[in-house]
């Protein structure tokens, strides 16, 4: 029983050491060279389209969440109106419920 679990973790060891041999390309030169040529371009837009779109949307949604907590600030910063009728409502009909109690 020993000897088939030590057999089991060495074959499993070798599948895993041994599995994949794939070759990466290097292809941090390439970015390199793409990333420091002097040629006007942002450093954050050098990446292509995806950059550039990634770049747009962060720029929407930081100018628009700071324009909507400014909004917020505002809102909060005055106070509502209250309304009239709020407070007579109920005068005029504990009034009239007095009335109607009296006759």
């Amino acid at each position: 029983m020993l000897w088939n679990l030590l057999a089991l973790h060495q074959m499993s060891q070798r599948t895993i050491i041994t599995a994949s041999h794939t070759k990466f390309e290097n292809k941090v030169p390439e970015k390199q060279k793409m990333f420091q040529e002097d040629n006007g371009i942002l450093v954050h837009l050098k990446g292509g389209i995806a950059d550039a779109v990634l770049y747009r949307a962060t720029m929407i949604l930081t100018v628009g969440g700071m324009a909507y907590a400014i909004y917020q600030l505002v809102v909060a910063s005055f106070p509502k109106k209250q309304d009239w009728l709020q407070f007579i409502l109920p005068a005029i009909s504990w009034f009239s419920f007095i009335q109607l109690s009296v006759d």
